[in-house]
Order: C-alpha cells, then structure tokens, then sequence
C-alpha cells in the first residue's frame, strides 16, 4: 500500500518558516518525481514546487521562487519543503505527491500518489 504522510504544518506570523516533511512508504521513492502543491480557502489546488525523479531538476511556482525550495532524501524515502518569508497568503493545505512519469511536473493530474495534507497557516 503506497502511502504519503506529511507533517510540519502549523500557525506562523508573516515572516516566518516552517519546514514541511512528507515520507513515502510503499513506492520505490527513487522513481518518484516529487512535488509539493497546495490549497488555499476557496481556491483550486494549484501547484508550489517539484523536484525530479534523476535529481537534477527543480521546478518553483513563480509566487514562492526564491522563498521556497524543495530537498529529497532518497535513503529516507522523504521530500521537504522549507518555507521562509512566509506571507498570509501562503495560507493553505500543503500535499506532496508521487509522479511516476515524466514531463508536466506542475500538473496535478499527473500525479499518481497523494498525501493526506497539512495545514499551513500564516498571520499577518
């Protein structure tokens, strides 16, 4: 049973980090490109960052370019998302994500595999 838990949410003022984790079980971590999207109140989910499966590429949506950045752990079968400077805006639910293809990193419908999500809150 492939299953994705993410932790690390919680409330921060504007300005702050938070780091957010999600571990993968049941899927051969490796051939996951992973990516990190997220849903904020009345709002489609819409894609945050990814990183892909050979480790060479990383993809940023442009509101979180140079706050953002994703890191993968291949002997810990997990992928993080350090947030900084965060903004109330980035307020959402936060969910990673196993692609097993390649190609369309920012497509949610590519994906394969989800997590659960966690809330990120961010008070101004």
């Amino acid at each position: 049973q492939v299953q994705l838990v993410e932790s690390g949410g919680g409330l921060v003022q504007a300005g702050g980090s938070l780091r957010l984790s999600c571990a993968v079980s049941g899927r051969t971590f490796s051939s996951c490109t992973m990516g990190w999207f997220r849903r904020a109140p009345g709002k489609e989910r819409a894609f945050v960052a990814a990183f892909s499966r050979n480790g060479n590429n990383k993809y940023y949506a442009d509101s979180v370019k140079g706050r953002f950045t994703i890191s993968r752990d291949n002997a810990k079968n997990t992928v993080y998302l350090q947030m900084n400077s965060l903004k109330p805006e980035d307020t959402a639910v936060y969910y990673c994500a196993c692609r097993l293809g390649i190609f369309k990193y920012t497509d949610e419908n590519a994906y394969d595999d989800w997590g659960q999500g966690t809330q990120v809150t961010v008070s101004s």
